[in-house]
C-alpha cells in the first residue's frame, strides 16, 4: 500500500512537472532570416566520434520574444560545407531545423519540432544547448553569453558576464 502511494505520488509530480514547463499559450515567433554563411570565426563544437567538424557562428545567435534561442550551425568535412539555422526549445527539449545551406544558398527545411533527446541526427543540437543555449528549462540570458558558454571550457561555462 506504502509502495502504491509513493508510486502515485512520484506520477502526480511526474505530471506537474510537464504542466509547468508546458506553455500551451505558447506561440512561435517567426524567425529572422540567417546571416550568411560564414565558415570562420566559428565557435568549435565537441562531437566526438563525429568526422566532420561543427562550429556554431556566434553571431547568429539569437534569443526570440517567443524564448527560442536560435542559430547558425556548420559542419565541414570531405570538402563539403552544410550549415543548418536551427532553434532550440530549452523548456521542452526539442529542436527545429529552419533553413538549410548547402553550396552557398539558404534553402527552407520545412522542419517540425523534434525531440533533442534520442534523435541522433540532433546530436549537435543537443551539444549546443548542453554547452551554453540552455541552463535548465530556459535560455541562457543572452546571446553573448550563449557564445561566452560555448567557447568556454566546461569549468568555466554559465559564469556571469564580468564587466
Amino acid at each position: 500500500m506504502l509502495r502504491s502511494l509513493g508510486l502515485l505520488v512520484l506520477a502526480a509530480c511526474g505530471a506537474a512537472h510537464a504542466q509547468l514547463f508546458a506553455d500551451s499559450d505558447w506561440r512561435e515567433a517567426a524567425a529572422p532570416q540567417p546571416p550568411a554563411l560564414r565558415t570562420t570565426q566559428l565557435v568549435p563544437l565537441s562531437m566526438p566520434g563525429s568526422a566532420m567538424r561543427w562550429g556554431v557562428d556566434p553571431a547568429s545567435i539569437s534569443i526570440g520574444p517567443d524564448s527560442v534561442v536560435r542559430y547558425v550551425v556548420v559542419a565541414a568535412g570531405e570538402g563539403a560545407v552544410t550549415g543548418l539555422y536551427e532553434g532550440l526549445r530549452c523548456n521542452t527539449g526539442e529542436v527545429k531545423l529552419y533553413m538549410r545551406n548547402m553550396g552557398g544558398q539558404w534553402q527552407p527545411a520545412n522542419g517540425d519540432w523534434k525531440p533533442l533527446h534520442g534523435n541522433g541526427a540532433a546530436r549537435h543540437s543537443l551539444a549546443v544547448a548542453r554547452h551554453g543555449a540552455c541552463i535548465g528549462h530556459g535560455p541562457n540570458s543572452s546571446a553573448s553569453q550563449i557564445a561566452r558558454d560555448l567557447a568556454a571550457s566546461p569549468d568555466h561555462r554559465f559564469r556571469p558576464e564580468v564587466r
